[in-house]
């Protein structure tokens, strides 16, 4: 199979997209193309070139965090006085229910974090921030080498890191 990862526009058919979670669905199937338009968030979707399925899609957007949520080893690089440190949230990720298991993940994952290191250089941003939606979210992030923040849920991979991948 071949895949193409592009910026979702009215061409996709989002209608057969289904990865499981109604969180992630229906932010997919009727939120997705408007919060592109308010430039609220970019979605990128993985399409399978011989079928033009959508085998998974992720969203991108600015961010940032209180420098007291970054890890102590990271904090200590940070001139103390930015109270908040400027990220890029990879606020969704989701795979077809068709395509589970099949690496479709891991490839969306290194395209958005390429995307990501790639605007770092354009836009100033310390991290990729992930908000886990369960423990099996969590479990795919620390996987990759997220961070789990103090006290909020969410979860950190410095720039830094992403560059060891990319550099």
């Amino acid at each position: 199979m071949s895949y193409l990862t592009e910026p979702l526009d009215s061409k996709h058919n989002r209608d057969d997209f289904s990865c499981g979670k109604d969180l992630l669905d229906n932010y997919f199937w009727k939120q997705a193309k408007q919060d592109v338009k308010r430039k609220l968030s970019a979605c990128f979707v993985l399409v399978d070139k011989a079928t033009e399925k959508i085998t998974g899609y992720y969203t991108l957007s600015s961010n940032s965090i209180s420098n007291d949520l970054i890890p102590d080893s990271f904090k200590k690089k940070l001139p103390k006085s930015y109270s908040s440190i400027p990220t890029i949230l990879l606020g969704r990720l989701a795979i077809d229910k068709n395509f589970q298991g099949k690496g479709i993940g891991k490839i969306l994952l290194i395209d958005s974090l390429k995307r990501c290191f790639d605007t770092s250089d354009s836009i100033g941003a310390f991290a990729v921030i992930v908000d886990p939606l369960d423990k099996d979210a969590e479990r795919y992030y620390y996987k990759y080498g997220f961070i789990k923040l103090p006290d909020s849920g969410k979860m950190f991979l410095s720039m830094k890191t992403i560059k060891e991948l990319f550099g």
